[in-house]
């Protein structure tokens, strides 16, 4: 019983990764101007559809001389997403080695007081060989 509700609760994962990375993809790629812009003409269409004739209303809608107020909004967007990035400034080269350039080593100030002052550090001087196999908890020789 665990089982299968292991293996469903990986494919609804799947699943919604998979929902995830394709959404992102459609955004990435202008889908979300789409379908604001299909939103929009559906709006236009329903709202001329109630005082036309449907042939008439459909005319309308898609009339470029009378966009709706959403359509120009997504055209503005898409403009906008055309034009190119800001310019990298001229400074970001002489940036980036400055950030690549090797620092001097920091070391904690010592505090008075501390518990480790004093104290020899072995630990890592340790030489002593592993046994093998290692000793079991409570045994006795």
């Amino acid at each position: 019983m665990l089982l299968g509700r292991t293996a469903s609760c990986w494919g609804v994962r799947r699943f919604l990764c998979a929902s995830c990375l394709l959404l992102a993809w459609l955004c990435a790629n202008g889908a979300a101007l789409d379908l604001m812009q299909v939103f929009a003409w559906g709006r236009m269409f329903a709202g001329y559809a109630h005082e036309m004739p449907v042939e008439t209303a459909l005319a309308e809608t898609f009339d470029p001389a009378r966009p709706c107020p959403l359509c120009v909004a997504v055209q503005q967007a898409r403009k906008t997403g055309r034009e190119p990035g800001p310019a990298a400034a001229p400074n970001a080269a002489i940036k980036l080695v400055l950030i690549a350039q090797e620092m001097d080593a920091m070391e904690p100030p010592a505090v008075p007081g501390d518990r480790l002052e004093g104290f020899p550090m072995r630990a890592a001087m340790r030489r002593d060989p592993v046994p093998v196999p290692p000793p079991k908890f409570g045994a006795e020789c």
